[in-house]
């Protein structure tokens, strides 16, 4: 029989993984495995861009501000997409307190330029990652869930080629681009995996051959087999980032063998549900340019709380948020969580189990 008492007492850790694998949870989880900071976050941590993304230490503290601040169940320190394109010889713009880091060099021309340095995982924008995620696991214990991130193989090629070529390449010379994808895993599988040994406790893998860029039979022929092997080398849950709508490839994503799914608000949420099914879990998906960033508190609980309804395991952002997103708006979907009460219950997708 389950103690109520103890479940009223759920910490963050506890409902967050119970969100990700479809069990039990007190109230709604909430969490975002890509990036929430903000400008008003950087300020009431005292820790700004671009420092945050070479320093551990800031970047442990700026990140430890989505729990902290605004609530959220998971810690999730990796705010760009360019930490492993530093270490693969890329120049970076590493941007300011008002932008986000770019690459501003694509090194590679073929799969054969390929060469994954002996010291990747030393190099300072990677260890720095590992680092933050080893102080945040020190620090929170078994009290908050711990998210790393480590890049796919195709959003890799878009920073190794730069996106154009990548694309162009794709159609012109698909076999080049099968083999740069057979040998970017490596880096995604080796840098995962140290994420899990450095203390995280899910990993998200954002890889974006999304429906405004590729057409889901693109994904199928090329990324499908590569993220099918991913799932099974990497040992730990993995939670996959795709932007866009995507509802024509989620029976592909669920075929790779993902533990759960972020996306974005142009899939509805009840339309996923209705193809996943108690097959995948959800993480998302309230908007971020319309709501998140020009809303009110109250139009972004609306959002929350149509997520939760619809059956998304997790709420929250549907990607790497504004970084002039007003913290009440983000911190909104926590204070709505926080509204639904502690009666222990069955998460979305363990009620439609039950009921199936």
């Amino acid at each position: 029989m389950v103690d109520k008492r103890r479940a009223m007492c759920m910490s963050s850790r506890r409902r967050f993984l119970a969100g990700l694998s479809g069990g039990r949870v007190d109230r709604p989880p909430v969490g975002s495995p890509t990036s929430v900071v903000t400008q008003e976050l950087m300020a009431s941590t005292g820790s700004f861009f671009p420092e945050a993304h070479l320093d551990p230490e800031r970047m442990a503290r700026l990140a430890a501000g989505g729990h902290e601040i605004l609530g959220y169940d998971c810690i999730m320190p990796v705010f760009s997409v360019v930490q492993e394109a530093a270490a693969l010889g890329c120049q970076i713009e590493w941007g300011g307190p008002d932008m986000m880091p770019d690459a501003k060099t694509h090194p590679w021309s073929w799969a054969d330029d390929f060469r994954l340095p002996n010291d990747f995982l030393e190099q300072p924008a990677t260890a720095c990652v590992l680092k933050a995620l080893h102080l945040l696991r020190l620090r929170y214990g078994d009290d908050v869930a711990i998210v790393g991130k480590a890049l796919g193989p195709w959003t890799l090629g878009y920073e190794v080629y730069g996106v154009q070529e990548f694309l162009i390449r794709v159609i012109l010379d698909p076999d080049d681009i099968r083999r740069l994808l057979a040998r970017l895993k490596a880096v995604t599988v080796l840098f995962a995996k140290a994420q899990f040994e450095a203390g995280a406790d899910a990993v998200c893998i954002p890889d974006h051959a999304t429906g405004n860029l590729v057409s889901a039979s693109v994904y199928r022929d090329f990324l499908l087999p590569i993220h099918q092997q991913l799932t099974q080398e990497i040992a730990g849950p993995l939670i996959l980032h795709c932007c866009g709508n995507t509802l024509d490839r989620i029976e592909h994503f669920m075929a790779a063998g993902w533990d759960c799914y972020h996306f974005e608000s142009a899939v509805d949420a009840r339309k996923a549900k209705g193809i996943v099914g108690s097959r995948l879990p959800l993480m998302g998906n309230v908007n971020n340019p319309q709501t998140l960033l020009q809303g009110r508190p109250e139009d972004v609980q609306r959002e929350a709380r149509y997520a939760w309804e619809a059956g998304v395991e997790i709420i929250g952002p549907e990607c790497a948020v504004p970084l002039s997103t007003p913290t009440a708006n983000l911190a909104a979907i926590s204070d709505w969580a926080r509204s639904c009460g502690t009666q222990y219950q069955d998460s979305p997708r363990s009620a439609q189990r039950t009921q199936g």
